[in-house]
């Protein structure tokens, strides 16, 4: 059995040099996204997009919402991103257009290569699509793609895709029924 080359792991660089300032400046501007009254959102939408995130009209940020790398955020219009939602963003993550992610939501769009003993850092992609809901407390793992209209359910481990107009629940996340929406 090998062992882990984790001095390796530590001494390779895991970001360029654009996202290590951005880092550092999201850090300098977090305090004034994170202490913004809720109902601020288009004060959140400046910041995250003065750091070079795509954010819609009309989106909603709650402030406790955690995001990794602004600039490679891209929420379309009208969607909500509700507290303590967490956007581990390592690679590119797209929410797109009337979309809401409930409460304490995990987009965890980052992992580790266990196969190498240097552990290398793997920036993966998330795409929720447009009229789709991640429900209370789901998490979505590293190149996860949710169809358009389909549901995470609470709590639900969503680490393959789900397609669209389809609820998903459980852990790990499997399809339970179609979702169609009635008419008013």
């Amino acid at each position: 059995m090998s062992k882990l080359d984790i001095a390796n792991n530590r001494a390779t660089s895991k970001y360029s040099r654009r996202e290590l300032v951005e880092r550092v400046l999201w850090g300098a501007v977090k305090p004034l996204f994170h202490c913004s009254p809720r109902l601020l959102h288009g004060w959140r939408r400046l910041l995250l997009r003065a750091l070079g995130a795509r954010i819609g009209h009309a989106v909603q940020i709650h402030p406790s919402v955690r995001i990794f790398l602004p600039s490679l955020l891209d929420i379309g219009n009208e969607s909500a991103l509700d507290q303590d939602v967490r956007l581990y963003n390592l690679g590119p993550m797209k929410i797109g257009s009337q979309t809401t992610i409930s409460q304490g939501a995990h987009l965890c769009g980052g992992s580790h290569d266990d196969q190498d003993p240097t552990l290398p850092l793997i920036r993966a992609t998330i795409t929720i699509g447009d009229c789709a809901w991640v429900c209370a407390d789901a998490f979505i793992g590293p190149n996860v793609s949710i169809g358009e209209g389909a549901v995470v359910a609470a709590r639900a481990v969503c680490v393959r895709d789900a397609a669209p107009w389809q609820v998903v629940a459980g852990n790990p996340a499997r399809m339970i029924r179609e979702r169609t929406l009635r008419s008013r």
